[in-house]
C-alpha cells in the first residue's frame, strides 16, 4: 500500500507586508489581519507617505511585529538586508504608480525599497490608482518590465474609486490578496515529501571546452534553473546529486541533502552523469552541454601574433541518447531544449529524437526565459503526448513544474511500490 506523502515541519511563512501612500492604504489592515489569522508571520513596513492615510499603531497591534518605516530608526545598522534576506514573501498593498517607477528604477531611497533590493523572496504587488492612472503608457510599461523580471501581480478591480469615480484601478480584494499570497508561500513551506527516498541526478550549467589553455568554447548557461530542480528535489525529500559546471552556491537549508559533483568539459559530464545515473530513479538533464568541441587542444597559450590558429571542431558526445540507451527499468529521464524559433515543433522532435519520457523546452529570446534570468517560462512534453505550460514565473516554481510531471509519469509505478 501506498504511503501518504509526509509534510515537511516548517515554521510560519515570514512575509514582509509593504504599504504604500495611497488611500487604499486602510485596506491593508484586513490583508495583514487574514495572513496573520492563517499563520503567517507579517512583519510591516510602511512607507513615510502610507502613515499619512493610515496609523503605524493600527498594524503594530494586529501583525507580528512592529511596523517599521525607516531605514535608521532601529538597533540593526542594515534592516533592510535583515528584513529582505529573512523573507519567504514580500507583498506590497497597495503599489502605487510612484512605487512602481521607482521599483523599476532601482531605487532604494526608503526601507521598503531597499529591502525589495536585498531580497530573493518573491514579490506580490497589488496595484492601486485611478482609472486615467492606470491606463496610462508608462504604468503599464513599467508593470510589464516587472513582471518581466518574475514580480508577480495582483490586478486591481473595477469597482468605486475615490472621489466618487468609478472604473478600473480599485485595489484586489483583501481576500484575493491574502489568498494569493498564502499559496505562493504554502508552495514554499508546505511541501509535501513525495520525493522521500528516491534517487535524483541532475545536470546543470554549460560546459567549457579547451581551446588552449587559457581559452575555452561555451555557452550562456548560467546553471541557475538545474541549481533550482536540485534543490527543489532535496526539498521534497529525494537523495540528490547535482553534476554541474557552474559555481552557484547551494541554498543553506539544502547543502547537506545534495551531493555536488563538479565538471567542466563535456567529457567530464558524461563521465560524472554515467556513474550517478546507475541507480536513480529519476535523471533531470538540465545542463547545456556543448554540441562541439576543439578536436586539438594547444598545449600551450595561442598567440594572434602568430597568425590566426586553424580551429577544427569535432561533435561532443550527445549524453542524453546515451543516458537514455542505458537507463535501468522504471527510470524516468527529463530532457531540456533550448530554442530560439519553431518551439514547440522543435521540442516535439526532440522529444522523438532523444527517447526520454519528458523534455522541457523553452524560448530562451524570450523577455525574462533563458539564460541568467531568475525566471523561465517553459512548456513541458510528454512522451504520452501530454503538453504542461508553465508561463512567465521564478525558477523555484518552475523546478516544481517539472517536479510536479515527473510525479504524475510515475504516480501509476511509485504507488505500488
Amino acid at each position: 500500500m501506498a504511503q501518504e506523502p509526509r509534510v515537511s515541519p516548517d515554521p510560519p511563512p515570514r512575509v514582509i507586508l509593504g504599504v504604500c501612500g495611497g488611500i487604499a492604504a486602510y485596506k491593508a489592515v484586513e490583508v495583514c489581519r487574514r495572513l496573520v489569522d492563517a499563520g503567517a508571520h507579517v512583519v510591516p513596513v510602511l512607507t513615510a507617505e502610507a502613515t499619512r492615510f493610515v496609523g503605524a499603531l493600527t498594524f503594530s497591534a494586529l501583525a507580528s511585529e512592529p511596523v517599521q518605516t525607516s531605514l535608521w530608526d532601529e538597533a540593526s545598522p542594515i534592516p533592510h538586508t535583515r528584513l529582505g534576506q529573512s523573507a519567504d514573501l514580500i507583498v506590497v498593498a497597495p503599489a502605487t504608480a510612484h512605487f512602481m517607477a521607482r521599483y523599476r528604477a532601482g531605487l532604494a531611497d526608503d526601507l521598503l525599497m531597499a529591502t525589495l533590493l536585498a531580497t530573493r523572496a518573491p514579490v506580490l504587488l497589488c496595484p492601486a490608482m485611478h482609472t486615467e492612472m492606470w491606463e496610462h503608457p508608462s504604468v503599464q510599461e513599467n508593470l510589464a518590465t516587472l513582471e518581466g523580471r518574475g514580480v508577480e501581480v495582483v490586478r486591481p478591480e473595477t469597482g468605486r474609486l475615490a472621489g466618487g469615480d468609478s472604473g478600473e484601478g480599485r485595489l484586489a480584494d483583501p481576500a484575493t490578496i491574502a489568498e494569493r499570497a498564502l499559496a505562493m508561500v504554502g508552495h514554499r513551506r508546505s511541501i509535501a515529501l513525495d520525493l522521500s527516498d528516491r534517487r535524483v541526478v541532475v545536470s546543470a550549467g554549460g560546459t567549457r571546452e579547451a581551446i588552449d589553455p587559457v581559452r575555452f568554447l561555451t555557452n550562456r548557461s548560467s546553471g541557475k534553473q538545474g541549481h533550482a530542480i536540485a534543490e527543489a528535489a532535496a526539498r521534497r525529500g529525494a537523495h540528490v546529486t547535482l553534476v554541474t559546471s557552474s559555481g552557484l552556491a547551494l541554498s543553506e537549508d539544502v547543502r547537506s541533502s545534495v551531493s555536488r559533483i563538479a565538471v567542466e568539459s563535456a567529457a567530464d559530464m558524461e563521465a560524472a552523469m554515467a556513474v550517478a545515473c546507475a541507480g536513480a530513479d529519476v535523471v533531470v538533464m538540465a545542463a547545456a552541454v556543448a554540441d562541439f568541441r576543439p578536436k586539438a587542444i594547444a598545449d600551450r597559450k595561442l598567440s594572434k601574433d602568430e597568425g590566426l590558429p586553424e580551429l577544427v571542431l569535432e561533435p561532443t558526445p550527445d549524453i542524453l541518447v546515451g543516458l537514455v540507451s542505458r537507463r535501468p527499468p522504471g527510470q524516468v529521464v527529463v530532457g531540456f531544449a533550448a530554442e530560439t524559433n519553431d518551439v514547440l515543433e522543435r521540442g516535439r522532435k526532440k522529444l522523438a529524437r532523444k527517447g526520454v519520457n519528458l523534455l522541457v523546452v523553452n524560448d530562451v529570446s524570450a523577455p525574462g526565459a533563458g539564460f541568467d534570468h531568475d525566471t523561465n517560462a517553459v512548456h513541458i512534453l510528454g512522451a504520452d503526448g501530454s503538453v504542461t505550460e508553465v508561463p512567465l514565473t521564478s525558477k523555484d516554481a518552475v523546478a516544481n513544474a517539472v517536479l510536479d510531471s515527473v510525479i504524475a509519469h510515475q504516480r501509476e509505478k511509485w504507488s505500488t511500490t
